[in-house]
């Protein structure tokens, strides 16, 4: 059985909403150790699934395609890139 990136990134989500939700339904009962779940909560949030997905989704991208070079801007301004004059 073959685990994919995909279903890790639930599970770490998931975990994370789960401590959040947990650290909240603590409340002032033990205030230490609802902190300590939300902000293990939060951690794995961004600090674990959002890297994890961004990894995941820009696999297939070119960065090239995102950089603000001058032929890139011309084009979502919707002008034709200058040709030079001696062509």
């Amino acid at each position: 059985m073959q685990i994919k990136l995909k279903h890790i990134i639930v599970l770490v989500v998931v975990a994370s909403l789960g401590a959040i939700i947990y650290g909240f339904s603590l409340g002032e009962a033990d205030s230490q150790i609802a902190n300590k779940c939300i902000g293990f909560g939060t951690v794995g949030l961004f600090l674990v699934a959002m890297p994890l997905f961004l990894i995941k989704e820009s696999k297939t991208r070119k960065v090239k395609d995102y950089m603000l070079t001058e032929e890139n801007i011309l084009k979502m301004q919707g002008k034709l890139p200058k040709k030079p004059e001696n062509q």
